[in-house]
């Protein structure tokens, strides 16, 4: 059962995965917006610049925000996130990358089937 204090939280888990065709375009992208954060203390700023322009994964990690995904919806108000990003192999045809399979165990568990 759910008591209205529960019920105001719900987690959304989102799994992407990115192809990049232009990883140069990526760390420049990641490189403008460390440069546009004023806020960001200069050895912040040096690590981080050295962090997206060594690594794809990292530049992307500087470049997705929940809360650009979320801002604009109305009645809801970010109370936490995080995220991560990493290389990985990935094969579309491969059963392991079955991104559903996975949804319709949780939604048969949810409403009771199964």
């Amino acid at each position: 059962m759910s008591t209205p204090e529960t019920a105001r939280f719900v987690r959304l888990r989102v799994e992407l995965v990115l192809e990049v065709d232009d990883a140069d375009a990526v760390a420049k992208a990641a490189l403008r917006r460390i440069a546009e954060d004023t806020g960001m203390p200069a050895d912040e700023r040096t690590h981080a610049e050295n962090a997206v322009t060594e690594d794809t994964a990292e530049a992307l990690a500087y470049l997705v925000d929940p809360f650009d995904l979320v801002s604009e919806v109305p009645g809801i108000e970010l109370a936490q996130a995080s995220w991560s990003s990493e290389p990985i192999e990935y094969d579309p045809d491969s059963p392991d990358w079955d991104l559903d399979e996975d949804d319709d165990a949780e939604d048969d568990e949810e409403v009771g089937v199964g």
